[in-house]
């Protein structure tokens, strides 16, 4: 059985563990080079490719000395029962998916290319960096309930080098189903931008809030609307009204209760980048609806003056909430929508959910972040085929699909 790590998409098949009985190290306590932390619990989710998917994140901090470097070599995700490999990253794939904390390196953006040839994974003394984890099983593959990270590599110091294992954070897998939602917009075409899984600002917003670390967007989504001709905007892209998302209604995805609105705040003129809003203004206008204990849902950059619910609301699934606008930290029109854990979007947690039903048209393979969507020459995307093109039921829309509700 394989599994696929994405950061690259590598493939890694089964293998056995190390040691005399494939079990790893023998328990007690020792002293590891490297510690780690698991950000949120790994929670499996189905998505259109047909596999399950677990992404999180471990932060690793380098304990030793700042003279010290750690090289690490390979990332094995195990069964913590079996010790069974479900899952590893090791050469460029783990250096795609690791990088310092606060300062990512070339290539772990669209804007910064990576230097050609190989590059090695190397964690300064008293650095931290964070790896991020795309795991994706096979058909019929068994999810784990308990996962372990096994880390390989070699500690560095000016006298050499000196390999090093360890096995670290023993993390239970959720058992918590997601969410599966109706649409948050009204049928037609949607370019969902941003989603997971894979390098994008959502996936990979590392966030220091309130003394500590979220990923408060793992699984968001940008909603753009689609015309016939594949288009996103008409005519002046400096004009609001020119995107085809701008003024869309905006619909409730689930029944629930308004627990949160905040409307007037302005909208921006695309497709300048608008200047970083204080935190409390990152979503602009938006309503987050209580669906369940411990589950909110987030409509963000709303129009302003175009709510149409308060604080206390019941809604039913499919009311109009208000309008798609440019408002918060958004430079083109378009609805971010996600799951949270919190009522506030600073800080929460992002855990993943899925749609009941829409159809996959069409990807769009080259990166177009949703900031620059109107420096394009034209609005046309570059839609092609997807290999996941057809229904889909109950399953989490992966980064760059082009679908219908």
């Amino acid at each position: 059985m394989t599994a696929v790590l994405a950061a690259g998409m590598l493939t890694a098949a089964t293998v056995p563990g190390y040691g005399t009985d494939g079990a790893g190290p023998a328990p007690g306590p020792q002293f590891t080079p490297l510690t780690a932390a698991v950000m949120t619990e790994p929670t499996p989710f189905h998505a259109t490719d047909g596999r399950t998917h677990l992404s999180y994140e471990l932060l690793t901090t380098n304990a030793l000395s700042s003279s010290t470097k750690v090289r690490l070599d390979r990332v094995e995700v195990r069964d913590a029962r079996t010790h069974r490999v479900v899952g590893s990253l090791s050469g460029q794939a783990l250096a795609d998916a690791a990088n310092p904390v606060g300062d990512p390196l070339p290539g772990a953006d669209a804007y910064t290319p990576a230097p050609p040839g190989p590059t090695p994974t190397v964690i300064p003394g008293s650095q931290q960096w964070v790896i991020w984890l795309d795991l994706a099983l096979d058909r019929g593959q068994r999810v784990p309930r308990v996962l372990e990270h096994h880390l390989s590599g070699a500690v560095v110091t000016a006298s050499g080098s000196s390999p090093f294992e360890e096995t670290v954070q023993i993390t239970p897998t959720g058992r918590t189903a997601p969410l599966n939602l109706d649409a948050p917009v009204r049928p037609g075409t949607w370019y969902s931008s941003e989603s997971c899984c894979g390098n994008t600002h959502h996936r990979r917003g590392l966030g220091p809030i309130n003394g500590r670390f979220y990923v408060p967007q793992r699984f968001a989504i940008d909603w753009y609307k689609v015309g016939e001709q594949g288009q996103t905007w008409e005519g002046d892209p400096a004009r609001l009204t020119s995107y085809l998302s701008y003024r869309q209604p905006v619909v409730a995805a689930a029944g629930g209760r308004v627990v949160e609105v905040q409307d007037g705040i302005p909208d921006n003129t695309p497709p300048i980048t608008p200047p970083v809003p204080p935190i409390e203004e990152t979503v602009g206008n938006h309503v987050t609806v209580e669906v369940a204990p411990g589950r909110y849902l987030l409509y963000a950059h709303l129009k302003p003056g175009s709510l149409r619910v308060r604080e206390g609301d019941h809604v039913e699934p499919g009311r109009v909430l208000g309008l798609i606008g440019n408002s918060g930290n958004s430079t083109t029109p378009h609805l971010h929508f996600q799951v949270m854990t919190t009522a506030e979007f600073f800080p929460t947690d992002s855990p993943p959910f899925t749609f009941r039903k829409f159809r996959v048209v069409g990807q769009v393979e080259p990166r177009l972040w949703d900031d620059n969507l109107g420096t394009q020459p034209t609005g046309v995307l570059p839609i092609t085929p997807s290999p996941y093109d057809g229904p889909h039921h109950a399953r989490y829309p992966l980064d760059r699909e082009v679908l219908e509700f």
